[in-house]
């Protein structure tokens, strides 16, 4: 039987998802695009969800989109989402990417496409397109300015050159680093994020990346129109309820 291409496991209200190829490094082929794709799917429409994890197999993150598939007419890209559907599209609720290993082209796209990136010490990232005659255009090119200052950014795009994960931990485009394995890591973090409130959490997301566009006239008027609903609803009375009362909030995303 074929082995699936992504792996799923819930704990708790944290989705892992586990890049599931280790004999191509995880490269990235149109059944595990698909998967991933379906996955984030169901982070966003579950409520008992709040965090994901994007993960590689044993000891590669992922080595960019699968070159022999792509000759075979294959592509990871899906129409409207992006390379496997998350790099356009990006889940509603936070992703975390826990990297081991290689981490480069559509493989580093993924990682820059979730929202906070952990890291283990022996991890490499890189965009090396240009030294194929090729353009990161799966949201490297995009994504990376927006992580980090844009001269550094510009540097690593062009010159095509690894980034280790120190270098990126200082460049501050890695989250934790770590010693261990970074899904470890990445699940105490997920576990942090968890406990919050998870409409809350969802909405705190979506002003962040959205306001990066916002005018200064927009600033305060958009954001108020977003969390006026989060400040208006039961888990803001259930926190402050909780908090008066000394106890763990029971929230219910509502």
């Amino acid at each position: 039987m074929k082995p699936a291409p992504a792996l799923i496991d819930q704990n708790g209200s944290v989705i892992v998802i586990t890049l599931n190829r280790p004999e191509a490094r995880n490269a990235i082929n149109q059944d595990m695009a698909h998967a991933v794709a379906a996955a984030v799917d169901r982070l966003d429409q579950d409520p008992e969800l709040t965090v994901g994890i994007l993960a590689g197999n044993e000891q590669s993150f992922s080595s960019g989109m699968d070159l022999k598939a792509f000759l075979r007419g294959e592509t990871p890209m899906i129409e409207g989402r992006g390379l496997a559907g998350i790099t356009e599209t990006p889940p509603k609720k936070p992703l975390i990417a826990a990297v081991d290993g290689f981490a480069l082209a559509g493989g580093c796209e993924l990682a820059l496409a979730c929202d906070m990136i952990v890291a283990s010490k022996g991890a490499t990232f890189g965009l090396p397109e240009v030294k194929r005659g090729l353009i990161a255009g799966g949201g490297g090119v995009v994504n990376l300015p927006r992580r980090i200052p844009r001269g550094l950014a510009m540097e690593i795009v062009l010159t095509g050159e690894p980034v280790t994960a120190t270098r990126a931990y200082d460049l501050g485009l890695v989250n934790r680093l770590t010693v261990g394995p970074a899904l470890d890591e990445a699940m105490k973090l997920a576990d942090v994020i968890a406990k919050n409130a998870p409409l809350a959490v969802q909405v705190s997301k979506q002003v962040v990346l959205q306001s990066q566009d916002w005018s200064l006239d927009e600033l305060y008027p958009r954001q108020n129109q977003l969390i006026g609903p989060v400040i208006m609803s039961k888990d803001a009375q259930e926190g402050a309820a909780a908090y008066a009362e000394k106890r763990k909030p029971a929230w219910r995303g509502e």
